[in-house]
């Protein structure tokens, strides 16, 4: 969920400020998330408006990741249901101790786990409405 992983973000930032840890953390992931992932098989299966057809919603989260503060971002295809069947959006964030590092990763992991919710809640899934009722 958005609120843990933006309180995980905030203290390996604050971790490594310290000098608890040694060095800075990465954190990345390459799909399989809530957002990342357009997959009409797998992930994005329980979109039933149609539009789990479209490839939208990981380019959508790239690019508002990578507004947010996402060291890199990344598109790729494949990804355990075979090219050409899923579009992947990525990023990596690099937590090295500093204020802007800090305010970078709950800004967009908040992103990065609400597009997809909401695109689940704005399709009429159930789940989605009610998590995203109780995030706003």
């Amino acid at each position: 969920n958005q609120a843990g992983r933006s309180r995980m973000a905030a203290a390996f930032n604050k971790s490594f400020a310290s000098g608890e840890i040694s060095a800075p953390v990465i954190l990345s992931r390459d799909h399989h998330d809530v957002s990342g992932t357009d997959s009409p098989y797998r992930e994005t299966s329980n979109i039933t408006d149609g539009s789990m057809w479209c490839a939208d919603m990981a380019i959508q989260n790239v690019i508002g990741d990578a507004l947010r503060g996402a060291t890199y971002v990344s598109i790729h295809n494949g990804g355990g249901v075979g090219w050409g069947e899923v579009m992947n959006g990525g990023f990596g964030m690099v937590l090295d101790g500093s204020d802007e590092a800090g305010g970078a990763a709950v800004s967009m992991l908040h992103w990065d786990v609400s597009n997809g919710v909401c695109r689940r809640a704005w399709a009429g899934h159930p789940l989605a409405q009610h998590a995203i009722s109780h995030t706003q």
